[in-house]
């Protein structure tokens, strides 16, 4: 690119943060999307005649479709164009959405849910690139990523309100019903507002072994741990799938090392700031979700919350990711290093996990449950919002949706691994509590007592291994991410492709 090119870049898109309603409301279908359907899985699973064995596969063939799939969407969306992609993942998420809701049997219902998946996969690397090429503004992007991290964190917990509410008093399937005016709202929003800058498309042919390989690699990754958490580290199965992922994820990387168009550049996640973003949100996600899973069994099992009341009290780590990532995150991403946003956003999670070690069967939710929730909340707002805006910022734009797509794919490999160690380790907690414990309970009142402290135990002992992931979250972010402050000018593509940021002094306020 031309030396005009960096010395006059192109003006800002008048409609930008028109266009960041309609990304932030497709961002915030998808993320619901993921804890909406867990409140509605029994009711589907009566309605619907699955069996206990086949109920895993409400969640597990979404998250294979939309894990195993994000690198091929965001390359997609490189290659066709993000407006493009974001659109016609809008639409194929809708029409998954109405097949979802119209189920009549659990073929149809996971046929729905991996359809889901395919076109989320398109969807999100689409909607996070848009904003990495539609805000290269320093301030304007430290805004607009703050809202985007906003949502990102807190939709899951909004899913829970929400899923409660149609579940309770509506039907399970409007869990799914839901989504489609969200999709109709966005697209249409996108297709008249978003203007995508030009030049910024990568026209390359596909690298169709990169696609199989990275497809199939993590498919058998996600699937992996997925199955261990059902039918155990050691089995069969299981670890041929882990294997397999090995193997065809090292063949992976050494095809991008030798094609002329890789669908993942290695540049991408060789960079040190983006492997260190990668690697630390990953871990991140991993305690996080563990969290989400337990404490929705805590208050609904242990404390005998409805799913509606389980929502509501999550409304305090909403409000923390909001408040971290809109008000800390967003007003120091231009005048501190990332490192010194993500490491100690971490550390306060992790302070918040801490607390919730101390979980008892008659635990107070106003003096143990909500400040713990609330510093988590925080701690992650503040930590996830300059690391979605880092790992997208200095990158070719015709890598930005794959760069985009590895954010996703570190949060959905994270997802799986916490879901499957974290709910190993709170089992077999359980399972040594009962034993040790059930030969001095001699009614059934004194047993059904056993079995919850049983629980509890299971969940604190978790949650103590999810605040050790969090604190290596935190020390990969001190260590890798060495980033300097940002400016507060845009970013400019220097002559080689990649992006630089423009030099402009930072005022003291």
């Amino acid at each position: 690119m031309s030396q005009a090119a960096v010395k006059a870049p192109s003006v800002p898109d008048a409609n930008r943060w028109k266009a960041l309603v309609f990304i932030a409301l497709a961002q915030l279908m998808v993320v619901l999307d993921a804890t909406i359907v867990n409140i509605a899985l029994p009711s589907a699973q009566q309605d619907l005649g699955i069996s206990d064995g086949n109920r895993q596969w409400v969640v597990t063939a979404y998250a294979l479709a939309f894990g195993g799939l994000l690198l091929f969407g965001g390359r997609i969306a490189d290659l066709w164009g993000r407006k493009r992609a974001f659109v016609v993942g809008l639409a194929g998420f809708a029409v998954a959405s109405a097949l979802g809701g119209a189920a009549t049997n659990e073929a149809m219902m996971f046929g729905a849910r991996a359809l889901q998946g395919v076109f989320g996969a398109l969807l999100a690397p689409a909607a996070l690139s848009l904003l990495a090429v539609m805000f290269t503004d320093g301030k304007e992007r430290a805004k607009a990523f703050g809202i985007y991290g906003a949502i990102a964190g807190a939709g899951g917990a909004v899913g829970l309100i929400l899923g409660g509410f149609l579940t309770e008093y509506l039907d399970w399937r409007w869990t799914f019903f839901v989504n489609i005016p969200f999709a109709v709202v966005a697209a249409a929003g996108a297709w008249f507002v978003i203007r995508e800058p030009e030049g910024a498309r990568n026209r390359n042919p596909l690298d169709i072994p990169g696609v199989l390989l990275s497809t199939l690699g993590l498919v058998a990754l996600v699937y992996g741990f997925t199955r261990a958490e059902s039918e155990g580290w050691g089995e069969s199965v299981t670890v041929g799938m882990f294997v397999a992922s090995v193997v065809l994820l090292a063949a992976f990387v050494v095809t991008e090392a030798k094609v002329k168009a890789p669908l993942l550049p290695l540049r991408v996640i060789t960079d040190r700031n983006r492997g260190g973003i990668y690697l630390s949100l990953g871990l991140a996600i991993i305690g996080m979700f563990g969290l989400f899973l337990f404490l929705t069994y805590y208050l609904q099992i242990v404390q005998g919350y409805s799913p509606v009341k389980t929502g509501f009290a999550f409304l305090p780590m909403i409000v923390g990711m909001i408040t971290g990532s809109t008000q800390i995150g967003t007003r120091l991403m231009t005048r501190v290093a990332p490192r010194l946003l993500m490491g100690p956003g971490f550390l306060v999670a992790a302070v918040g996990m801490l607390m919730l070690t101390q979980l008892e069967v008659d635990s107070s939710y106003t003096a143990l449950l909500l400040p713990a929730m609330l510093l988590l909340g925080l701690g992650m707002g503040t930590a996830f919002m300059p690391a979605m805006s880092l790992a997208t910022m200095g990158v070719k734009p015709q890598d930005s949706g794959v760069a985009s797509a590895m954010v996703n794919t570190s949060q959905q490999v994270g997802g799986a691994i916490g879901t499957a160690l974290l709910n190993t380790i709170a089992a077999s907690a359980t399972t040594t509590y009962v034993a040790d414990h059930i030969g001095g309970a001699g009614t059934p009142a004194q047993q059904q007592l056993v079995q919850l402290e049983a629980m509890v135990e299971g969940y604190t002992t978790a949650i103590w291994a999810a605040v050790g992931i969090l604190v290596a979250a935190a020390l990969i972010a001190f260590t890798f991410v060495n980033a300097g402050k940002p400016g507060t000018g845009p970013v400019a593509s220097s002559e080689d492709g990649a992006e630089e940021e423009l030099p402009v002094p930072v005022v003291a306020h």
